[in-house]
């Protein structure tokens, strides 16, 4: 039952644009409470919506195997919960993360050059901290382990190199839709053409 809880679920605003991504127990907290509805697709692509009481129902009716049982009944995990009062649009602006980072820089070294996977890449200061250089789009970027180990810390002149593109805060485009990082279920698909959600490059970085 624990990894069921866990599972992601989807989170849309009274608008039915995705803002964010939740656990199946919040999920099911916020429906208990009212506070949020399920949204289940039909097989003529449209959506129907249900409350707690009707999503127990609809659960007992339509046994599945991502349930959870309690000694009087048995609920469905949803994939997708709509928030009944929640309006807020989602910023738009491309959040300063370690994925988003990786999504400017296409994966590439901004010092060799080459293309790694995000396993082998670090996040490097441009102008270092103890210098004075900030944690931001315009001082950060991709840098594979040996650029990153040459450069030490040192500017790209000091250590006698060069970037390949100046780092610069990308605009907005809903370039995430598909490339979330984390696994997402296809009924997600439909609602991804402006979300995008990571956890904050932090100052420590």
């Amino acid at each position: 039952m624990t990894s069921c809880l866990n599972q992601q679920v989807l989170v849309l605003n009274r608008l039915w644009q995705a803002v964010n991504v939740c656990s199946a127990k919040r999920a099911l907290t916020l429906l208990f409470e009212g506070r949020a509805q399920v949204v289940l697709g039909t097989n003529d692509g449209a959506f129907e919506t249900f409350n707690f009481t009707e999503w127990q129902d609809f659960s007992e009716r339509q046994p599945h195997p991502e349930s959870i049982h309690t000694i009087s009944f048995r609920i469905r995990i949803p994939k997708v919960i709509l928030l009944v009062l929640f309006d807020r649009l989602p910023k738009k602006e491309v959040k300063f993360t370690r994925f988003n980072v990786f999504e400017r820089d296409k994966n590439i070294c901004q010092y060799c050059g080459g293309t790694f996977d995000r396993k082998d890449l670090n996040l490097d200061h441009v102008i270092p901290k103890h210098k004075g250089g900030p944690t931001s789009w315009e001082n950060i970027v991709c840098s594979c382990v040996p650029c990153n180990t040459k450069k030490a810390n040192r500017t790209p002149q000091e250590a006698g190199m060069h970037l390949i593109r100046k780092p610069k805060r990308p605009k907005w485009r809903p370039f995430i839709q598909v490339n979330l990082g984390l696994s997402y279920h296809d009924s997600w698909r439909h609602f991804l053409d402006v979300a995008y959600w990571n956890v904050e490059i932090a100052e420590e970085t």
